[in-house]
């Protein structure tokens, strides 16, 4: 059970930085909407191995776990896994740009990050937390692993 909550508590936070991500992207800060969108998606994938039992790396992106792992969670869980662990990649290499630019070419972090790439980080984050969310509520529910 103590699993569960800290899975609760990272969607929480998860939840949260998709909200500002979303207002982010509206207010034009195409960098940090795409930084706040990683974050919710490693927070949410994060939740999704607690929820199975397996312990996370302490990085940015999960994606290997999560691929040796895969059967794990429910069928309709895994027929995911691989966009959720692509997610995870490109958006952890994007991290750092969307936080610090490109210092060797001057370049702040908004001149860097594109509006189409925070636009997908955000719809990336959106799926990470409804999918991960889902689970969750799957799990709480006891229904069977491999339904759906």
């Amino acid at each position: 059970m103590k699993l569960i909550r800290i899975a609760e508590a990272f969607l929480r936070q998860a939840g949260a930085r998709l909200r500002d991500a979303q207002q982010a992207l509206e207010e034009a800060l195409n960098a940090y909407s795409l930084r706040l969108s990683q974050e919710c998606v490693e927070l949410s994938l994060k939740a999704a191995l607690k929820i199975v039992g397996i312990e996370y790396p302490k990085k940015h992106d999960v994606s290997d776990v999560l691929l040796e792992v895969k059967d794990r969670f429910p069928r309709w869980f895994q027929a995911e896994v691989v966009s959720l662990a692509q997610a995870s990649r490109k958006l952890a290499k994007m991290r750092e740009v969307s936080m610090y630019g490109d210092e060797e070419a001057l370049l702040s972090p908004d001149e860097v990050v594109s509006r189409e790439e925070a636009e997908r980080a955000v719809e990336w984050a959106r799926k990470a937390h409804e999918m991960c969310s889902e689970l969750l509520t799957e799990i709480k529910a006891g229904k069977p692993s491999n339904t759906k």
